[in-house]
């Protein structure tokens, strides 16, 4: 390897000038696309090609060592527990208690929104626990996406990625243009006030927000610069932040009013469950703390501790906040915009209003802040395996951090933030966090009950039965639920569930044990995550559905156009080197390809 400053030539593994440099091969630097010719043969190579990257697995230790290796510079581990119990409450609290609270009590659920944070609390508390295992078995930036292509292959874990991605950009343009929102009640403004309406462009897209770019060009400029510094202006700020809600919720029951809790549950109980997948997005935050792990002192005893302990106070906070809003004011009455800040003037404390709006202020900046951290940190590690550009995995090696992938991700964010509306913001980023979440739920219990030699052929089948009886079961319990009032379904689905989840505990044995922190209760509580999850899905929009799915078939097209080659060509020529030294396999059920 040769150094020259901030750019890397490298002979073997296709990573060249890396850095600052925005030459051909720091995006395209594999076999597959040196010539015209190579990427002819590639692509009629394609149905092999997709097949190897379909049936393979990647393993532990190459995530561990190989990939990570492909950044050059290390990620300095400076992170405790508490460090990452306080990005946790930084990453979740946000927008999502303070602007979807009041739009879902006025429009969905009423006062019963609380049991709509319950529900979707206990579908993320249910995902924390899984993502938890893998990132204390597998602690690298690449979150998700890593125990994916450990567990389920490259491809699904490309998918995966790709909604990882949208899932932050969504996330932190929702936010931002939330922060805007509160920013204008701040200024005694109305919520809509700092924002330009070209008329010409609808009024989903026609609501220009300079102001969330600026404050997303600020984040950025904090999260290039220090994951240790970043953590401090977290803690600092979570703890304001925390004040903030103990005020609101003290100051909130003194003007409490029990007749507001009537009737409690106006639109019936599809209300709550509508309500719950998405304020799903207000839990939305905490897998960027996973990401971290690479950056963890401890991962074994700090993840945990972080993860768990970060989602019990939040969904604790959140839970308290809904009640004290619904008693402060009539929900039909609640301002969908900013309802706590209006819900406080309308008591008669029109001064406190200011204090929420600090609080909300700070909680948005906090999200945006781990939201970035996070982003980057998978946006790295996808571009270590060459699905994206190895240009993106570059870590600094003065700083420590992945400079190219966190600008390039709050560029994306910030265009985003720039045009599109709130609620279309959230409901397509309730799709993508769902289904990721379930995804890791099947990852889980596919890493426990199957390993290669370990796991007879008669065993495998068994597990593929049970997934797929919990998964077809799932789906039928919320295809019901989206389309019917009855009971029939439920009392047929909801025995499947149960026979594929006893199934798995009867008969297919476990063939691996966490090493050093595991989710208890396996495989129920996977089993019922990836159910709550699938249900969740059922309750949202047809049009989210449609913009997921407009997306997803991009993603395809980008993967069997461009990732599919990139990483088969970087996959290759590791284990060609790997084995040359060592005679180590890189990935399970790898197939010789033919030659270029």
């Amino acid at each position: 390897m040769v150094k020259d400053g901030n750019s890397f030539v490298v002979d073997h593994g296709g990573l060249r000038r890396r850095g600052c440099t925005f030459r051909k091969n720091d995006f395209l630097p594999e076999e597959s696309f040196r010539s015209w010719g190579n990427y002819g043969r590639a692509l009629l190579d394609t149905p092999f090609r997709f097949k190897n990257r379909v049936m393979t697995r990647s393993m532990d230790q190459t995530e561990l060592v190989e990939v990570k290796s492909q950044s050059q510079g290390e990620m300095k581990k400076t992170l405790t527990w508490w460090d990452l119990m306080w990005f946790g409450v930084g990453a979740v609290i946000g927008a999502g208690i303070f602007v979807l609270t009041g739009l879902e009590a006025k429009e969905e659920a009423g006062p019963a929104v609380v049991l709509s944070y319950v529900v979707s609390g206990v579908s993320a508390l249910l995902s924390v626990f899984c993502y938890t295992e893998f990132a204390v078995e597998i602690p690298v930036a690449g979150g998700s996406f890593a125990y994916l292509r450990v567990e389920l292959g490259d491809f699904v874990a490309f998918i995966a990625a790709g909604n990882i991605l949208l899932e932050y950009v969504i996330g932190g343009a929702a936010v931002a243009r939330s922060w805007t929102s509160y920013f204008a009640t701040l200024c005694n403004r109305g919520s809509d006030d700092f924002r330009i309406v070209v008329h010409s462009m609808g009024s989903d897209y026609g609501h220009l927000d300079p102001i969330a770019v600026v404050v997303l060009a600020v984040i950025c400029i904090l999260a290039v610069f220090s994951t240790k510094a970043s953590s401090r202006f977290n803690y600092i700020a979570s703890v304001f932040h925390m004040a903030v809600i103990i005020f609101i919720i003290v100051a909130g029951l003194v003007k409490a009013d029990t007749k507001n809790y009537h009737p409690f549950v106006p639109y019936g109980p599809r209300g709550i469950f509508v309500a719950s997948a998405v304020l799903f997005f207000a839990y939305v935050g905490f897998d960027a703390v996973s990401t971290m792990a690479e950056e963890t002192k401890n991962p074994a005893r700090d993840i945990p501790i972080g993860l768990v302990g970060s989602m019990v106070i939040t969904t604790g906070a959140y839970c308290l906040l809904a009640i004290t809003l619904c008693l402060m004011q009539p929900f039909k009455e609640i301002d969908a915009d900013a309802p706590f800040s209006v819900a406080f003037s309308a008591v008669g404390m029109d001064w406190a209003k200011y204090i929420v709006a600090a609080g909300a202020l700070k909680g948005m900046t906090t999200v945006l802040l781990v939201g970035t951290v996070g982003q980057a940190r998978y946006l790295t590690h996808i571009a270590r395996t060459h699905m994206m550009p190895p240009w993106f995995a570059h870590v600094d090696a003065k700083l420590g951090t992945p400079v190219n992938a966190t600008i390039s991700m709050i560029v994306a964010t910030a265009v985003i933030a720039f045009f599109t509306k709130l609620e279309i913001l959230s409901n397509l980023l309730s799709i993508s966090t769902l289904f990721i979440f379930m995804l890791v739920a099947i990852g889980l219990l596919v890493r426990r009950y199957y390993s290669t030699g370990v796991t007879t052929k008669a065993n495998q089948i068994k597990l593929i039965v049970c997934l797929v009886l919990i998964l077809g079961s799932s789906g039928a319990i919320s295809g019901y639920w989206a389309s019917s009032d009855g009971w029939i379904g439920y009392a047929v689905a909801v025995p499947i569930w149960l026979v594929g989840t006893m199934g798995l505990c009867m008969f297919v044995p476990q063939a691996k044990q966490p090493k050093h922190w595991g989710v208890p209760l396996v495989p129920w509580l996977p089993s019922l995550s990836i159910a709550i999850n699938v249900f969740l899905l059922g309750s949202i929009d047809k049009k989210s559905f449609i913009r997921f799915g407009i997306w997803t078939a991009f993603l395809l097209v980008y993967y069997v156009l461009f990732g599919l080659h990139a990483s088969y060509d970087t996959a290759k020529e590791l284990e060609k080197n790997k084995i040359a030294s060592s005679d180590m396999v890189m990935e399970e059920g790898a197939q010789p390809g033919p030659k270029m």
